[in-house]
């Protein structure tokens, strides 16, 4: 090899290998997908190495390639923090931040918090992917994520950013109707709304096989949205924290003192943590955090947590 290789191919390089199409790289580089297969020939070509499995499902990072992940990582986000610095980011934040986070936490917790920071900084847009899922930030679907799953290999800056909850919740409709709650072996008679168990985006979210019997699950739902309506409706008990469950009297906490413990991580690819937009997001969840322990835990301050029996 007698030259080093540009640093624009060295980013096709790593879009196709987060997408692992060539019609997914083209969609986030905004070229022609032939342009990335031409790209990525003369990369090979120059390295004088294959980097890609290809097959009619897509392309596969070699063990070559996998090498060179990381250090085209590296060289993206010394020139995203370059762009980022010489643009003024040391006064203001500017630019684009794709924030991962679960569904009802985006949009009872995350999305308030946002108007504020926009108007700090009129130059910097945020992406909310308020998802059923967690934001896979191994191929940089967002830039930092808000998981049950803290990452344990690759590059990231991970934090725990709150201990919570899982409290039981019914409607009155329900209550009305079904047998009277007053302890533990009670709901082993009772209908339960919860995740669809084939789909669950994490093994945390398996809580209610830690009740000591099978629950008889009614009504199961990819994400929690549908779970709370569907509990509202008097489909069956569920358990929720407290941020997700609205203060309207629609669902009722049944049998205080019973909660499941769970975690948030807060993750961020360690070359984009650098990156003040980013950063300032970072900064952001965390003093809720801080601020809020009552949108993780009823009663206001956290206390010692008791997993379910």
């Amino acid at each position: 090899m007698n030259t080093l290789p540009e640093w624009t191919d060295l980013r096709f390089f790593l879009e196709l290998a987060r997408a692992g199409t060539l019609s997914g790289a083209s969609r986030r580089l905004e070229v022609e997908h032939t342009t990335v297969a031409r790209r990525i020939d003369r990369l090979e070509s120059q390295l004088e190495t294959t980097l890609f499995d290809r097959s009619r499902e897509g392309y596969e990072l070699t063990e070559v390639g996998q090498a060179l992940l990381p250090h085209a990582e590296a060289m993206e986000g010394a020139a995203l923090a370059a762009a980022e610095q010489i643009g003024g980011a040391e006064v203001a934040a500017h630019g684009v931040v794709r924030l991962g986070v679960p569904e009802v936490f985006g949009v009872r917790v995350v999305a308030p918090l946002l108007a504020t920071l926009l108007d700090q900084h009129p130059d910097l847009s945020i992406d909310l992917l308020a998802l059923p899922s967690f934001a896979n930030l191994a191929n940089r679907e967002a830039d930092l994520g808000v998981t049950m799953d803290a990452p344990t290999t690759g590059r990231y800056m991970v934090t725990r950013l709150a201990s919570f909850h899982f409290y039981l919740y019914a409607s009155p409709i329900y209550l009305a109707k079904h047998p009277p709650i007053r302890t533990q072996q009670d709901l082993a008679g009772h209908d339960f709304v919860d995740y669809v168990q084939d789909r669950l985006a994490s093994r945390e979210l398996s809580y209610l096989n830690e009740l000591g019997f099978t629950p008889r699950r009614r009504m199961c739902c990819s994400g929690m949205t549908a779970q709370l309506e569907a509990a509202s409706l008097g489909m069956g008990l569920m358990m929720a924290p407290p941020y997700a469950v609205p203060d309207n009297g629609r669902l009722v906490r049944v049998l205080p003192g019973f909660q499941a413990e769970r975690a948030f991580w807060l993750a961020a690819p360690t070359d984009l943590y650098r990156l003040r937009r980013v950063k300032i997001v970072w900064d952001l969840l965390r003093e809720c955090a801080e601020s809020h322990p009552d949108l993780f835990v009823q009663g206001g301050a956290p206390h010692p947590l008791q997993r379910l029996a």
